[in-house]
C-alpha cells in the first residue's frame, strides 16, 4: 500500500469521525428543540388536565387514549410530563443566569484589580465553594419552605465560585496578553477596554460554562423535587413525578416514573454533548 493510500484512509477515517460527530450534535440540537416545543405547548394546552383525578383507569398502560398510560391516581401521564416541562426546562436556566451574571461579575473584578479585591474574592468563593450544591439548596428549603424559589436561589449561589474561578482565570490570561498594554498606551479608557475588548474575549467561556451548568442545574434540581422539597401537589415537574411513581414500580406499572426519567436523562445527555462542542470551540477561540 502506498503512502498516498495510507494517508487517503487517515483522512477518510477523520471525515466519518467527524461526521459521526456532527450527527450527534444535530441530534441533540433536534432533541433540545423537541423538548423546548413540549414545554411552549404544555404551558397552554395538554390532552387532558393534569391534576384531574381519574380520567381514565388508575395505573393503565399506555394506549391511544393515554399515549403515555395513567398513574396510580388515573391522571393522565403524558398531560403531567407536559405540564412539568416547562417547570423542569426553565428552572436551570434561571440558576444558570444568576450564577453567570454574579460569578461574571466577582471573576472580572478579581482580574481587573487584582492584589486585596482579587484576595478578598477568593477566600469568600473558597468558602462558598466549600459548601455542596445540593445541602445548600436543602438549607435554604428548611429556612424558607418548600417550593423552587429557595432553591434556585441557592444553587445559583452554590453556582457562582465554578463560573467565577473560570472568569478570573480567562480575565487573567486576557489582561497579560499584550494588546492588552498597548491600548492603554494608546489612551483607551478602562470602560472601553471592558467592554469592547475584554467582554467579547470571555463569551466562548461563559457559553461553555453556562451549558454544562445547565445540565448540573436540571439534576440537582430533580433532585429537589424528587426528596418532595420542590413543587408542592397538585403542581408537577419531573422530579416529583419520578418520586410519586415509585410505588408503581413495584406493581408493574413503571409508566409514570419512566417517562419523566428518560426525559430528564435526554435533556441532560443533549445539553452536556453541546456543551462539550461549545467547549472545543471556546478553547480554540481562547488560544
Amino acid at each position: 500500500m502506498s503512502i498516498a493510500q495510507l494517508a487517503g484512509g487517515k483522512v477518510n477515517s477523520r471525515v466519518k469521525k467527524a461526521s459521526r460527530r456532527d450527527g450527534v450534535i444535530i441530534g441533540a440540537y433536534i432533541t433540545l428543540s423537541i423538548i423546548a416545543v413540549m414545554s411552549v405547548v404544555g404551558f397552554f394546552y395538554t390532552p387532558y388536565d393534569p391534576v384531574a383525578l381519574y380520567v381514565g383507569t388508575p395505573s393503565d398502560y399506555p394506549s391511544l387514549e393515554h399515549l403515555f398510560g395513567t398513574d396510580d391516581l388515573g391522571r393522565d401521564i403524558l398531560s403531567r410530563v407536559m405540564a412539568g416541562t416547562a417547570v423542569s426546562v426553565i428552572s436551570p436556566i434561571a440558576v444558570v443566569i444568576l450564577a453567570t451574571t454574579f460569578g461574571s461579575l466577582i471573576g472580572i473584578l478579581s482580574a481587573w484589580y487584582g492584589g486585596i479585591v482579587d484576595g478578598l474574592f477568593a477566600r469568600v468563593i473558597d468558602v462558598i465553594f466549600a459548601i455542596p450544591g445540593l445541602v445548600l439548596a436543602i438549607l435554604a428549603v428548611a429556612v424558607f419552605g418548600k417550593g423552587l424559589t429557595a432553591p434556585i436561589i441557592a444553587l445559583s449561589i452554590a453556582y457562582i465560585p465554578i463560573t467565577a474561578r473560570l472568569i478570573r482565570s480567562v480575565a487573567r490570561s486576557e489582561l497579560s496578553k499584550p494588546y492588552f498594554a498597548a491600548l492603554w498606551v494608546q489612551g483607551v479608557t478602562p470602560a472601553s477596554s471592558l467592554f469592547k475588548h475584554l467582554l467579547p474575549a470571555l463569551v466562548p467561556a461563559l457559553l461553555a460554562q453556562a451549558a454544562v451548568g445547565y445540565g448540573y442545574a436540571m439534576l440537582d434540581l430533580a433532585a429537589i423535587s424528587f426528596l418532595g422539597l420542590g413543587l408542592q401537589p397538585p403542581q408537577t415537574d419531573w422530579g416529583s413525578m419520578v418520586a410519586s411513581g415509585q410505588p408503581s414500580i413495584l406493581s408493574g406499572a413503571p409508566e409514570q416514573s419512566l417517562f419523566p426519567a428518560i426525559l430528564i436523562v435526554i435533556t441532560v445527555l443533549a445539553v452536556s454533548l453541546i456543551g462539550a462542542r461549545i467547549t472545543e470551540w471556546a478553547e480554540r477561540k481562547l488560544q
